[in-house]
């Protein structure tokens, strides 16, 4: 695993473009963590927001969480999702919004791609028979690979090390990172999560979700399902969309489904279902 001692922080973001925590977020971080939080408060900061209202309504209303009925507004959406819930949403539309600049690639096709596989993850949820916050699951899946377009926008020529990282059958993307730019997008997708005070478990998972041995010894945790979540929704994605497997699929497959207690034909039934609301 991944140990990061805070005295290097400052040295592994030098230089980056590191997105301020967005006002709207941090008012709505502010009432959930007062003494008496209310709903009433939460939605009228998002009402607010024109662009926000609108996104968390488009998010919710989404096949991929198959809510019986439609949302209309965003007090039924406050009043549905709770507060931690909504707030996962504005940070990642917040995210969305915040990192852009001149990138050596295309922005518009990454959040296109980590939108996918955040819906992958509220489908697949959805489908589990744990109990979970859709949510969350969504925003882990928009914010576990955020440190790429920051390094996109840093690095002129990181467009070509995601294509050496395409073509590596040895070197995963995060070696080929650190060997060509001394740091890697998963520590400082961690440090836009950490500043954007945004949960300790999520920031751990950013950090964490290319380490190959975080499925090793199951202990049916939260964030080891979390986990298993994003990478089954990751390979469905790249097979759907690129037809072929993610490039770790082959290595954690079998621990992936033993995580989530899948056999192959049920894991099967998801993909299937799942790629035609992709397509």
């Amino acid at each position: 695993m991944i140990d990061i001692d805070a005295s290097v922080a400052e040295v592994m973001t030098q230089g980056f473009h590191i997105p301020p925590r967005p006002e709207t977020l941090m008012r709505l971080q502010e009432i959930s963590s007062s003494d008496d939080p209310s709903l009433a408060d939460i939605a009228q900061v998002v009402a607010a927001d024109v662009g926000l209202s609108s996104a968390i309504l488009k998010t919710v209303n989404s096949p991929f969480y198959g809510l019986t009925r439609s949302i209309t507004n965003i007090h039924q959406a406050v009043s549905l999702l709770g507060m931690e819930s909504v707030n996962s949403l504005a940070a990642s539309v917040e995210l969305k919004r915040a990192l852009t600049g001149n990138a050596c690639i295309s922005l518009e096709r990454f959040w296109d791609n980590a939108t996918d596989v955040a819906n992958s993850m509220v489908y697949i949820g959805s489908r589990l028979k744990e109990n979970f916050s859709l949510e969350t699951l969504y925003t882990v899946g928009l914010f576990h690979d955020c440190g790429i377009p920051a390094m996109a926008i840093r690095y002129p020529d990181y467009r070509l090390t995601l294509i050496d990282a395409n073509d590596s059958t040895e070197q995963t993307l995060s070696q080929i990172e650190e060997a060509k730019h001394g740091t890697n997008h998963s520590i400082i997708g961690y440090y836009i999560a950490a500043s954007w005070h945004l949960p300790e478990c999520l920031c751990e998972l950013i950090l964490q979700h290319h380490e190959a041995d975080y499925l090793e010894h199951i202990t049916g945790k939260e964030d080891q399902l979390v986990y298993a979540i994003l990478k089954m929704a990751e390979n469905i994605v790249d097979r759907t969309r690129r037809f072929r497997d993610a490039q770790d699929w082959q290595q954690l497959q079998h621990r992936v489904l033993d995580t989530m207690g899948l056999n192959v034909l049920e894991y099967s039934d998801i993909e299937e279902d799942l790629s035609e609301l992709l397509s």
